[in-house]
């Protein structure tokens, strides 16, 4: 996902651009490029291809570049190759409107044709060219100023946007518009900035307002003003953002990803001490009440990537606590299915961001089938939050490493007291079982945090296997489920082959690609299944592998088979996946740190997908 950046204000704008569009790498792009206003002088654009460090030595970390007005952006090239002249900020024929863009424009090429009749000519690749051009069209046709040219442009595009607009004609204003791509607005000391994600401008402010779908803003400076799609003014409550800005910095660590590992013992404790109040779980504010929860029929949790192994987590132990049955689907599949949805369902969206493109797309599909939607998510004010009936938001704090960490952690703290409130309000768990197992998820955080004091062993493991091609992850029920997550947290950020199965899938076809020296880490946290799944690793090591096993500290047999062994601390069968993750995304990190990769930002990945 590409990354916006625009100031107004009495400062430089090229530096707090620059310095805003490196708290944004973490989103992933392959070129950047600002476009600054010196008063009434032209609008300078400079841009290039490669990483954030290009531009800035070609700007002399932005002093070469003089003005109070700016917008700046890192491209994830979608239409048109990597390029400097791909790049944004993109202009009209005549620099009357230079603009920067996230999304993608799915009518580009029909819109594009009309502004070629029109006299319009093109540089670039890019829809986001013209989408500039359709702006500009508009506003020379028209004559009625910047709010109208771009309402009307809104009108004729098709797919997704947040922009940033300059004019000519209006030094010193910014204009931005979305749909379905974030944007966020923050006001401090007479200056008005804008961002795609919050760590850019939490430096500067924590004071922002969120910019909803179809709207427009006009920022000057220390000020905005909103407009509907009719261009009607509207009025919008400020918020505050609770993080800091030491909480979007290293502190001290080599990288986010390790920092974000060591935070999940305060990100799990804050998450429950969010809803857990004198013993009881307080769902209130959610809006989910006991009635409905009684008259569930059935729960579908949506969701993408490693939330997606989350919601595989929950269906366990819901299922376990209640007798509601639970489906868990893939976002970008539950859209298009054409599977009845039961009126007395809940759909379960949780995402990081809250902006996920498709987990989007399937709770607007949820909602136009009458079904109720809860969202679990990290973003105070992101769409999925604004949309669904219901929101549980998760207290991980700023994420910014490419692979989540803590935000998955406490995504999975977030599906396990759901699952013990509902099985309570049901009557389908009693008194001394719910307390026993509030009493259990109190203690997880110091048990990751007991983990953590032996990471040394996982990295010295690491070292030893930098260098493999494959890697398979199996285990059996909520094993599983951890396996799913071990093997992605491998395979995004050391481009190593893994693959997760469920363990007494291997004979049905993947105990085939094991050969000598292939590396097998099986996952053995659930008691009633561990002789299985040992049965599973010897199969395994009778065909060559080397056998990595993950258990519970006294099951000190996992020796007699396995190569290596790491433990963990012993804890109710249904939350040991907070606990047996933690060594895995150590044995992730560790991994790619041996192999020199650029952990936090892998390639080809960016951090939220909000577009398609």
């Amino acid at each position: 996902m590409c990354g916006i950046v625009g100031f107004t204000g009495n400062s430089q704008a090229a530096p707090i651009l620059l310095d805003g569009l490196s708290k944004l790498e973490y989103r992933g792009y392959d070129s950047a490029g600002i476009a600054v206003r010196d008063g009434e002088k032209e609008i300078e654009i400079v841009k290039a291809k490669g990483k954030l460090k290009v531009l800035q030595e070609m700007t002399n970390d932005g002093a070469a570049v003089a003005g109070c007005c700016g917008i700046g952006h890192t491209r994830w090239a979608t239409h048109g190759e990597p390029s400097s002249l791909n790049a944004h900020p993109h202009a009209s024929d005549d620099e009357n409107v230079v603009a920067v863009h996230n999304g993608i424009i799915e009518n580009y090429q029909e819109l594009k044709e009309k502004l070629i009749k029109a006299g319009y000519s093109f540089k670039s690749q890019t829809d986001t060219e013209v989408a500039v051009k359709l702006i500009d069209y508009y506003y020379k046709k028209y004559q009625l100023g910047p709010v109208d040219s771009i309402g009307r442009a809104m009108t004729r595009i098709r797919g997704s946007y947040a922009l940033c607009v300059m004019f000519k004609d209006y030094p010193q204003e910014i204009y931005t518009a979305r749909k379905d791509s974030p944007m966020i607005i923050g006001i401090a000391d007479g200056q008005t900035f804008v961002a795609s994600d919050v760590p850019a401008i939490l430096k500067y402010t924590r004071n922002v307002y969120y910019i909803g779908n179809m709207e427009i803003a006009k920022l000057t400076k220390g000020k905005v003003e909103f407009f509907n799609i009719d261009r009607e003014v509207i009025e919008k409550e400020m918020t505050e953002i609770k993080w800091n800005a030491e909480a979007a910095e290293k502190g001290g660590y080599e990288h986010f990803m390790l920092k974000e590992i060591h935070e999940q013992p305060k990100v799990i404790r804050d998450t429950i001490n969010s809803v857990v109040k004198d013993g009881q779980i307080v769902l209130d504010e959610f809006g989910l009440t006991d009635d409905e929860v009684k008259e569930l029929s059935q729960i579908y949790i949506v969701a993408c990537g490693s939330a997606y192994h989350v919601g595989v987590c929950a269906q366990y132990v819901i299922e376990e606590l209640t007798t509601i049955p639970v489906r868990v689907e893939l976002a970008s599949e539950f859209r298009y299915r054409k599977m009845p949805l039961n009126k007395n369902s809940l759909v379960i969206i949780i995402s990081q961001s809250g902006e996920t493109a498709d987990s989007r797309a399937a709770l607007t599909l949820a909602k136009e089938h009458g079904i109720k939607t809860l969202g679990i998510v990290n973003v105070v004010g992101s769409n999925i939050a604004r949309d669904a009936d219901n929101v549980f938001y998760t207290l991980a704090g700023p994420e910014i490493s490419v692979a989540t960490t803590k935000a998955y952690s406490t995504q999975l703290i977030a599906g396990y007291l759901l699952a013990m409130q509902f099985a309570k309000v049901r009557g389908e768990i009693t008194d001394e079982r719910f307390a026993e197992l509030l009493e259990e998820i109190s203690k997880l955080p110091d048990k990751v945090a007991k983990i953590l004091e032996d990471k040394e062993r996982i990295q010295w493991f690491a070292s030893k296997f930098a260098n493999i091609r494959d890697a398979f992850f199996i285990g059996r029920g909520i094993d599983y489920a951890v396996s799913l997550e071990g093997s992605l947290k491998m395979k995004e950020i050391s481009y190593i082959h893994s693959e997760a199965y469920a363990a007494g899938e291997l004979k049905h076809g993947p105990i085939s690609l094991i050969e000598n020296g292939t590396l097998v880490i099986s996952v053995l946290t659930q008691q009633d299944l561990f002789e299985k799944t040992v049965s599973n690793m010897v199969e395994c090591k009778s065909r060559g592998a080397y056998i990595m096993g993950l258990t519970n500290y006294g099951n000190y047999s996992v020796e007699d088979t396995a190569d290596f062994t790491a433990y963990i601390p012993k804890t109710d069968p249904l939350f040991a996946a907070s606990l047996a993750v933690v060594p895995l995304q150590l044995l992730g990190y560790y991994v790619s740190v041996a192999k020199g990769l650029d952990v936090d930002k892998p390639r080809n990945l960016a951090k939220s997908v909000t577009v398609e």
